[in-house]
This record gives C-alpha cells, structure tokens and sequence, in this order.
C-alpha cells in the first residue's frame, strides 16, 4: 500500500496512541496539516498563539499523563519558535516529539525561504533528531523517535521533515503499537550489596527525592524504603508531588528557598539517598560543604548522572521504580528512634515554621486560600521567580504528578502553555496556573488558546509590579540597586483578560479574596485572578548561592 510522507505521519501518530497534539501550521507542514483535517475524529490538534507555547503544552501533558507528548511547526521561525520549549523539556526530562517541516530537499542549504538547519540548532538539547530525507525511511524515524524520547531517561527527539518528503510515496507497513517494556535495573549483586550495608551501617540515613522519581512513578517504593530504614524523606523541587505534604516522614523541599528542617536535617544526615536527581548547583550549594560528613548512595536512570556534581559512594543505575522494589526487598527493617527525635526536634523548631502575617493580602494568604478551594484531582502549574518558590513553599501536594514547572531551565513564560498541555493531559479538570506580572507578560497571548477551548483554567497573577526574584537578589547581593527591575508597568490585568473573553478578577485586599476564589473556582471557563502584593515580599528562607544551611537567611 502506497501512501504518502504525511499520511504516514499521521499513522504513526496512531500507532502510538497518540490523540492529543499542539502545533501551528504553515507553509512547510501544509501536508500533514491536510491529512490532520482527515483525521479530525482521531487526533485533536490545539493550535496555540505561538509555537513555544505549543512545545511548553507538551511538555506539561507528557509530565501529567506520563505520555510523549506531540508538538508540531513549521520550518524556519516556527521550528525556532520551538528551541525554548525543546530545551526546557531537556533540562526536565520531560518526552516529547517535536515534529517540524522544511523546504524541499533540492533547497536545502541555498538560503531558501524560511530554511533553517533546526536538526543543527537543536543537536545540543534533544536525546536526537533526524532530518528525514528519504521517504521510505520516514515510519522508522518516527517510531524510533517515540521509542527514544520515552525510553530510559525521558527527553526530547526533533524529527525534521522537508517538503517533498511529505509530498513523496512510498509503501507503508502498519505495526501493532508494541506494549511498554519494563525498564529494569542495570546493577549486580554487589552494588545492593554495598547499599545494603551502608543503610545497615549509617545512624542518620535522609532520602533526597527528585523527579524521577515522579517520572517513574514510584512513589509507593519510595514510601516503603523510607519506613522500612526509619528515615526522613526531603525533595528537590521537580520532586514534589512525589510524597504527600502531610505524610509524617516528608520534611519538604530542600535547597536555596527550602524548608528550613529539611535543609538543616539534610546536613545532619550520614547517609544521603538520592533518587532520581541531578544535584543541582540550587539544590546543594556549596558542594563539599554539602556532602561533608556523609556518604552517598545514588539511585539514576542516567549513569551520566552519577558523580556528575555530587560523588557517589555507591551507585545504583536503573529505573527508580524497579531499584527501589528490589532494594526494599533486601533490606531488613530498622528502628532509629534516636534519629527521629532528633528529625522532630529540627521540625519543631521556629526556625522551621516562618510565616508571613494572615490578616493580610500576601503571597502565603493568597496560595494557602487557593489550596482550600482546588479540588483533589488539580493540576497546579507555575512560571519562573517568586511566585514559583512560593507555590512550592506553600502549597500543598497530595497526588503525584500534580504540580508542573520549570526547573532546570527556569523559562519565564513557561507557565500559560504549561497551564493548558496539563489541564488537556489531566482530561479537562480544573487546573491552576500560578504567575506573576514578569512571567504572564512573556506569553500572556495563550490565554486566548484557553479562552478558544474554554478550558477550566484559573490564572493566579502575583502582581508587585516588579521581576521579584531578581529584585529580591539585588536587596540582598547588591545594595539594593534596582536596575531595570522596578517595572511600573500599567497594564490593566482585567481589562486584558476580558478583550481575551475570559473573566478578570482584581483583589488588593484579603477581604477580597475569598469571594474571587469562588467565582473563579465555579466558572466553567478561564478566570485571571490579579493579586496586588507588597513589591518587598521576599522568598525566605534563602541559603544564598555557593553557601550552606549555616549562611541560611531568615530574615529580611
């Protein structure tokens, strides 16, 4: 059977189960836009206002549904408009396939109209990519790129495709979507030895969770080697969701803005267990001040990972969810009650119970009162700077794969694409985006998408008229010297919301507060919430950059 380069597109999609894409058309993907609109009743196509809002969205749905998630553009700016979102799902791990067009073979390499070498730009930040310019090698490409984007540790894969490719015939097999395979662990008996014996050994063991282990969904596991060894639990940023904020063992986050008592048990530990994390320079701080002390066992799907900034005293490399099952297995229960107490004694310190006043509009008042009204099954999503911290800080997760950001890139405008891939990967349920007036500013224009689809979407916007984070570091670092971060923007949040169609809700006191909660909350559609705050609130505590759990700033 003959078909086309952009039918077979189509097919593969699926043949991958795929339902759900994001994307923006044009010149160079007219065909495989064409043989979408036959496929109409299978594949729903979001076409967002921008193309990075597009890869953001797919990103969010992959991290929510634990699916690849699909992205589609055309070549030249719009393959470009892609980079942000492909670098973003990179740093975070997140599987996508990004899907381009470009011009006809023959013009390739002669400056022809929006011709860009987008296999070239994106090398640095895919797992791979593929230009595809033999149409019989077409299906191949595109099912490796499934295959590799959501095997091992997840990330992203570009397949560029020209023109006449999609244009060019050729015979086409359909395969049977093949079952997922387990990942199992790549370790001999005498790596779990070792890390048999160190948990046996050690007198203060601490597990340091991260988001891999929200990718392989091993929250469970991570659970039972915590009471089965008597230990705290702390978590990076991309972590969380991965315990329940309530559970006895869970400490919080940890790093430059985490809880204090997780930070500070973290560095009382003499044996860190870390779980699908990377160590980042955010996380730990002074590295040789932050593994003083104690030994390392670390847990990663990427042995790139191991002693890539944090050395390893015992490596275990493999998925998380099937090293955790075997490791629990072999070890014996422990009691450590000696530990425990010294765990509680930190947690009920003052130092680890900062508030900000509650009779008054502040981000802790703000995000703890959102919480109350989200129901169970919400998806929270956040931009990048203050207002992120502060969602970490504050809210409360309880179900894993609930909360989505952008960690290692840390993308301003990350937030809106974000907002609507999570609210479509979490089958259209209230989803929560919080921002600020920095961030939304960035890619405010994909409100309209969620106006369009009439998504049930409730935008948080921190408003202090200022980039906040930045701010926050010139105070502290810098004398105070606020270049170009005092904004004195005048834009109108509600009036914009409303020429966008959605509804705008403006709240400058705590009075106000709960009222707007309830309208946005019982809207069917996209609400924007403006919530005035002080320009000054700062994200405390802050362990400053390159400094340890001694430097930890408390107090303004």
């Amino acid at each position: 059977m003959k078909i086309t380069g952009a039918e077979i597109v189509i097919r593969i999609l699926q043949e991958k189960g795929v339902d759900t894409i994001f994307g923006y058309p044009g010149g160079a993907v007219l065909n495989i836009y064409d043989e979408l609109y036959k496929a109409s009743d299978r594949i729903k196509h979001y076409t967002t206002c921008h193309e990075q809002g597009a890869a953001h969205a797919a990103d969010a749905y992959a991290r929510v549904t634990g699916k690849v998630g699909v992205v589609l553009a055309t070549s030249g700016p719009g393959a470009t408009n892609l980079v942000t979102g492909i670098a973003n799902a990179y740093l975070d791990s997140s599987p996508i396939v990004a899907i381009t067009g470009n011009v006809p073979c023959p013009a390739i390499g002669k400056d022809s109209f929006q011709e860009v070498d987008i296999t070239g730009v994106t090398m640095p930040i895919t797992k791979h990519n593929y230009i595809v310019k033999d149409v019989t090698r077409l299906a191949s490409a595109l099912r490796e790129a499934f295959e590799i984007a959501a095997r091992g540790r997840p990330g992203p894969v570009l397949v560029d495709i020209p023109k006449d490719i999609q244009q060019a015939e050729c015979e086409y097999e359909p395969l049977d979507a093949a079952a997922p395979q387990p990942q199992p662990y790549k370790n001999g008996k005498e790596a779990f030895a070792q890390a048999v014996k160190l948990i046996r050994e050690c007198k203060r063991p601490y597990i340091y969770t991260g988001g891999g282990t929200v990718c392989s969904n091993a929250s469970k596991e991570l659970l039972a080697l915590a009471e089965k060894i008597d230990s705290p639990i702390g978590s990076s940023m991309m972590g969380l969701s991965a315990v329940s904020h309530d559970h006895p063992r869970f400490l919080g986050m940890t790093g430059m803005h985490g809880k204090f008592a997780a930070s500070q048990v973290l560095s009382e530990a003499d044996l860190l267990i870390a779980i699908g994390t990377r160590f980042s320079d955010r996380a730990t701080g002074n590295k040789i001040e932050f593994i003083k002390g104690k030994k390392v066992i670390h847990i990663d799907i990427d042995p790139s990972e191991i002693s890539k900034n944090i050395p390893a005293f015992v490596s275990l490399i493999g998925d998380v969810k099937s090293v955790l099952k075997k490791l629990v297995s072999e070890l014996p229960p422990c009691d450590r009650r000696d530990w425990h107490q010294e765990v509680q004694n930190i947690r009920n310190s003052s130092d680890n119970r900062l508030e900000m006043p509650k009779n008054e509009l502040n981000p802790q008042t703000v995000i703890q009162a959102v919480n109350r009204h989200a129901p169970k099954d919400c998806v929270v999503c956040t931009d990048v700077g203050q207002h992120q911290m502060w969602t970490a800080q504050y809210y409360h997760f309880s179900q894993p794969r609930s909360f989505v950001t952008s960690g290692g890139l840390g993308t301003m405008g990350f937030g809106m694409g974000a907002a609507i891939g999570a609210c479509l990967g979490n089958k259209g349920r209230k989803t929560v985006l919080f921002t600020s007036d920095g961030s939304f500013h960035m890619n405010m224009n994909e409100m309209v998408t969620a106006v369009s689809h009439q998504l049930p979407l409730v935008v948080v916007l921190l408003n202090n008229n200022a980039l906040g984070m930045v701010r926050q570091w010139q105070t502290l670092f810098f004398g105070c010297r606020y270049s170009n971060t005092s904004l004195e923007r005048r834009t109108d949040y509600i009036k914009l919301a409303e020429a966008f169609g959605a509804t705008g809700l403006r709240v400058t006191t705590l009075k106000q507060l709960e009222p707007a909660l309830k309208k946005a909350f019982a809207a069917s559609g996209p609400v924007l919430i403006e919530a005035v705050i002080d320009q000054d609130e700062k994200v405390l505590p802050m362990i400053p950059p390159g400094g340890t759990i001694k430097d930890i700033i408390l107090k303004a």
